[in-house]
């Protein structure tokens, strides 16, 4: 029996940039669920990339940066799919070129920037696929584990994955009027990927996550990918409108006894 009753249908993947992307685990997962997987990347460049390690994968190209892009991949993708049962938005973006800087210089142009590619988009991919969507598709998108903790090398990031979060809520509703369909977001804790990897001083907030999960042991892109893909199938049928958080335990492990000593140790 599939559990997950995914085989078969479409699933529109938006981010890989390499093996080490969620949005590449997410095609991995999905495949192995025999469901069809579309991927969409930024640039013929990456397109190019990307298909040395998904050979054979059906890719577009959309920068979301451009709101005509997306909806012209909504038209080129309907012309061969006449039906999406499920969207991945694994897209984010910020300008750290100026290196690490305190919050309070941020420049304006840098933050609205990060909040069209990285919440913003999600609004304009809704909109625009909203009449290829199945009534009960699943929008699923990949936030942070929480906005409420000051981690300085994220920096603007995080009131931008704020943003990402409430918009989560407003599409359930404003969708609920018309559709069955879901949003909800997997909101993964410290991750090793290409993407964090521009973050400055991330390294040593990674180990230091690692050692505050209850396992001692770092999340996985394909532990969060697993999430992804539950909530993208109808056995997740109930959840609408909510943040996953899957972050193996950190969050609750603040005080974790040895690490207290490592603090404390003068």
């Amino acid at each position: 029996m599939d559990f997950l009753d995914i085989a078969g249908k479409t699933v529109l993947v938006f981010g890989v940039a390499n093996k080490k992307s969620v949005a590449f685990s997410v095609g991995e997962v999905l495949s192995e669920a025999k469901a069809n997987v579309i991927y969409s990347v930024r640039s013929e460049a990456r397109k190019e990339s990307v298909s040395k390690i998904l050979p054979g994968g059906d890719i577009y190209v959309c920068d979301v940066e451009q709101e005509h892009e997306i909806k012209k991949l909504a038209e080129n993708i309907s012309k061969k799919y006449p039906r999406l049962h499920g969207i991945v938005h694994s897209i984010a973006f910020a300008n750290y070129e100026e290196r690490l800087k305190p919050f309070h210089e941020t420049r304006k142009k840098d933050f609205l920037q990060s909040v069209d590619i990285s919440c913003y988009s999600l609004i304009a991919i809704a909109n625009s696929f909203k009449n290829l969507m199945d009534e009960k598709a699943s929008v699923v998108t990949i936030s942070i584990s929480t906005t409420k903790m000051a981690a300085e090398p994220y920096g603007f990031m995080a009131p931008v994955k704020a943003a990402l979060d409430s918009t989560i809520c407003f599409l359930a509703k404003s969708f609920s009027a018309f559709s069955q369909i879901r949003f909800n977001s997997v909101n993964a804790g410290l991750l090793k990927t290409s993407a964090s990897a521009g973050i400055p001083g991330y390294l040593d907030y990674y180990l230091f996550a690692e050692q505050l999960s209850l396992r001692k042991k770092a999340l996985t892109t394909k532990e969060v990918a697993n999430t992804v893909v539950f909530l993208l199938s109808e056995r997740s049928s109930g959840i609408n409108a909510q943040g996953i958080v899957v972050d193996a335990g950190m969050s609750i492990n603040y005080f974790d006894k040895d690490i207290i000593k490592k603090a404390t140790r003068f």
